[in-house]
């Protein structure tokens, strides 16, 4: 078993070819135990990805992992993080390529998306009674404070911490700030408008 997982792991001269890219995607991942969790990749290369995570995989254990925009990944525990793990991207060299693709176009439109954020202006949704749910399945209710394409700040009773996923409503984000009243969340996606206005603006039956 060990050296499967010293096959597994990246030699130097592939960790110099793989630039890692900053992104903030989500997903799931699988341990050998067959128990799924939550994570959020923090960066990735064709080569290894760093995931933010709750449960942490221990050195060489297989992972399998299903992140958005991303798709299916395999790959093996290189080391533990302060609140996570890397691991390895097992594939073959066209996945790899493929792999490189798809980061660049994500890390090209995470570039693009960060002054379109700034943008965004924030409104006061017509229907601001909604709830947040965390990812262990606890749901709070709580008000719109106001929201924008990238984002919402909601007053709630409770502070979830900072980085944490969560759902308002049916879209998917983080916690990013704390304020007195309450939390500011932001989307894991830019939505669009006509969904923030289906999500908060329609009349409720």
């Amino acid at each position: 078993m060990r050296s499967a997982a010293v096959d597994y792991a990246p030699s130097r001269a592939e960790r110099r070819n793989f630039q890692r890219v900053r992104v903030k995607i989500y997903g799931r991942f699988m341990l050998e135990d067959r128990t799924e969790h939550p994570c959020q990749v923090v960066d990735m290369s064709p080569g290894n990805v760093a995931l933010r995570t709750e449960r942490v995989g221990m050195p060489g254990e297989k992972v399998i992992a299903y992140i958005d925009h991303i798709g299916r990944i395999e790959g093996v525990v290189t080391r533990t993080l302060q609140d996570g793990f890397a691991m390895t991207v097992i594939a073959s060299d066209r996945k790899k390529d493929k792999l490189a693709a798809q980061l660049t176009w994500l890390a090209n439109k995470h570039e693009l998306d960060l002054p379109e954020d700034r943008r965004h202006e924030r409104v006061a949704p017509r229907n601001p009674t909604s709830v947040l749910q965390l990812t262990d399945g606890r749901q709070y209710q709580c008000r719109i404070i106001d929201l924008s394409l990238s984002g919402a700040a909601i007053e709630i009773d409770v502070k979830p911490a900072i980085g944490i996923q969560v759902m308002l409503g049916t879209m998917r984000g983080q916690v990013v700030r704390h304020f007195e009243d309450g939390v500011a969340i932001e989307f894991a996606v830019i939505q669009r408008p006509e969904t923030l206005d289906s999500e908060f603006n329609s009349p409720r039956t």
